[in-house]
């Protein structure tokens, strides 16, 4: 009897601790949970590389395209959308939520391009380049892989070498495996710029250091 209740005791309190390590884990994780910092990361390599101004203003509003889309990327980020993938039938998000290629549709619709309109009808211009069984112009654009044979077709390819840091400018677009965003006017130490994106639930911030660290890089644009 003396035993059974000593191991009756003993189970109690591998479960209170239980209990006590996922109350723990829970308090230090789940603030991180869908609240990516907006703060952006300092510019350690302030003034290096002059940040490239385009020549184009596509929403005549004295600001060129290439900041344009920068800041536009920002606005949207700035808004704290949280990461889920829904289904609009107006193409854009409306409620707060939203994927990594709605950073990009966002930042361009802000500097005068309707992406959501643009690949529609590029799709339909070039059906056999695109891997769209039934065209719906609603969630088309806001897929990656589409986003990538549209830029193919009307934007400068860019290398991705992300040595060459004098080639990379806030503005640009970098599309990796699976995941876009925006390329950021900041930098690290090295020179790299900080990428703008949103990659999922568990992000810690917007704006991010991981041009360098990720080995996926597929292709790097400038509209």
């Amino acid at each position: 009897m003396q035993v059974q209740r000593k191991r009756h005791v003993r189970r109690v309190f591998v479960l209170l601790a239980c209990i006590a390590a996922v109350l723990v884990l829970a308090l230090l994780f789940l603030p991180r949970y869908q609240q990516p910092s907006t703060q952006r990361p300092p510019d350690r390599y302030a003034g290096a590389i002059e940040q490239l101004c385009s020549a184009a203003d596509a929403d005549g509003d004295g600001t060129d395209d290439q900041t344009d889309i920068l800041q536009g990327a920002l606005a949207y980020v700035g808004t704290y959308p949280k990461y889920e993938s829904r289904y609009y039938a107006g193409g854009y998000p409306d409620d707060g939520y939203g994927v990594c290629t709605d950073v990009v549709a966002f930042a361009l619709r802000d500097a005068g391009y309707d992406l959501r309109q643009l690949v529609s009808d590029d799709i339909a211009a070039h059906p056999t380049d695109y891997d769209v069984s039934a065209p719906d112009h609603n969630i088309d654009f806001r897929r990656v892989r589409n986003l990538l044979v549209y830029f193919h077709h009307t934007a400068t390819a860019l290398t991705t070498d992300v040595s060459q840091v004098d080639q990379w400018q806030g503005g640009d677009i970098v599309v990796f495996n699976e995941h876009i965003g925006i390329v950021s006017d900041r930098r690290n130490a090295d020179g790299v710029p900080y990428v703008i994106h949103h990659i999922g639930p568990w992000q810690r911030a917007y704006e991010e250091d991981i041009l360098q660290k990720r080995t996926d890089i597929v292709a790097h644009f400038r509209v």
